[in-house]
């Protein structure tokens, strides 16, 4: 991400130094992941020390430090979807993108996470990807799902 385009996100805001998270929010959703130059740059702009800047950046966990996937799927794991066989699902994204929960594959097509709850137990199994909610999931629809994100 270049500096004219962090540049940009900051004026949005007026570069107020009270709108570090929406600023930080706003590169990470462009950018999938918080790049140093770029959070080194909102430092410089908002005259905010770095350190804080990567204090908030670890704290909240909307905030990566490292690349992620272009498409972000959730694998609810909480009790209702549990046992209903998510951990099936789970396996089955596993095999089609080689990746665990917490990766992202090589081609930052895909990053994988398995949360406690999605908020719609009566839909378990639940697949999130971004965003977009796949109720009533099963192993063998997880191909059809995957097969529309470029």
């Amino acid at each position: 991400m270049d500096n004219d385009r962090v540049d940009q996100i900051i004026d949005k805001y007026q570069g107020e130094a009270s709108s570090l998270i929406q600023i930080l929010l706003g590169i990470q959703t462009e950018n999938h992941w918080l790049p140093k130059e770029a959070l080194e740059r909102v430092s410089e702009k908002l005259q905010v020390p770095l350190a804080r800047i990567q204090h908030i950046a670890t704290f909240y966990k909307a905030f990566s430090l490292v690349p992620k996937g272009r498409h972000e799927i959730h694998i609810c794991v909480g009790t209702a979807c549990h046992v209903r066989g998510a951990t099936r699902v789970l396996d089955t994204v596993r095999d089609l993108t080689g990746i665990k929960p917490g990766e992202t594959d090589l081609d930052l097509k895909f990053s994988l996470e398995t949360v406690n709850c999605l908020g719609c137990c009566a839909l378990g199994p639940v697949m999130e990807v971004d965003g977009k909610t796949h109720g009533k999931i099963a192993p063998g629809k997880t191909a059809d799902v995957l097969k529309n994100f470029e």
